[in-house]
Order: C-alpha cells, then sequence, then structure tokens
C-alpha cells in the first residue's frame, strides 16, 4: 500500500513539473491582457481588503509583492504587473 502510494506522489510530481516545463513560459491570454490594477483588485481583493497603493514605498511594496505572490501563487506576469501598479502610485 505505501509503495502504491508512493508511485502516485512520483507520477504527480512529474506530471505536475512536465506540465511545468511545457506551459509554464507562456502567459494566458487571460493574465495577458489585464491590467495590474485589474489583475491587484481581483486577486488582492480575494483574501483581504487591499491596501491603498500609497500605503507603502517602493522598498516596501517589493517585500510584500514577493510574499504575497508565493502565497496566493501568483505568476511572474502577474505580480510583475501587480507590482508596477502598485510603484506608480508613489
Amino acid at each position: 500500500m505505501k509503495n502504491k502510494i508512493k508511485v502516485i506522489f512520483f507520477l504527480a510530481s512529474v506530471l505536475t513539473l512536465g506540465g511545468a516545463a511545457i506551459y509554464g513560459c507562456k502567459t494566458p491570454a487571460s493574465i495577458a491582457a489585464k491590467s495590474g490594477a485589474q489583475l491587484w483588485g481581483e486577486n488582492c481583493n480575494r483574501c483581504h481588503n487591499a491596501p491603498d497603493p500609497t500605503t507603502y514605498s517602493d522598498d516596501q511594496w517589493d517585500v510584500v509583492a514577493e510574499h504575497m505572490r508565493q502565497k496566493a501563487l501568483l505568476t511572474d506576469v502577474e505580480i510583475t504587473k501587480i507590482r508596477d501598479f502598485l510603484k506608480s502610485a508613489n
């Protein structure tokens, strides 16, 4: 039973990594077409009230953005657009 579970986890990992390698480099059109403001509104308000863009300095937004990229599972394109939008307020 334990061996079956290990095999299933292994295959799931291989499929996930393989899919990421094949499709991970292409930005979906639904993301590419959206502005940083749109992505910020859609993603940041999902879990909490998004702070005003003037709340933090550019350096602070860099730290917040990296933390939230990981926590919210945002792509590099999404977080770059969001970060650029937030910094534009300063």
